[in-house]
């Protein structure tokens, strides 16, 4: 079953499956009910220190993307339970970032899909 990435701004999809927030802050501007979320899971989110110092800014996503991998060899078990998950049915990881290309959920999947 695929694993997909969604904002978390756009409507839920039928497709979605089970839908995981992996920010570390709640979006801005959408209640609990309108997001969907099945669960948050703060987590697997970069630690306040890397998203401080990334920016989203895209000449830093390949050392963001490096230090992202690094810290969730910490969150092996969550990783270990979602990959399992996904073998079973589709999951989308929900994110509030703009840049749909250079985030968080882009490194996560690679990592649950690899």
């Amino acid at each position: 079953m695929p694993v997909r990435t969604r904002r978390v701004y756009d409507p839920p999809g039928k497709e979605d499956g089970k839908r995981y927030l992996i920010d570390r802050l709640w979006p801005r501007g959408i209640a609990k009910s309108a997001a969907q979320v099945d669960e948050w899971l703060k987590d697997l989110a970069p630690s306040d220190e890397l998203r401080k110092w990334y920016g989203h800014e895209v000449e830093k996503y390949p050392e963001f993307r490096r230090r992202y991998r690094e810290e969730l060899r910490s969150r092996s078990e969550v990783l270990s339970r979602l990959r399992e998950e996904a073998r079973h049915r589709t999951i989308t990881l929900l994110f509030g970032a703009k840049d749909v290309e250079h985030c968080n959920a882009t490194v996560l999947k690679e990592l649950l899909t690899d």
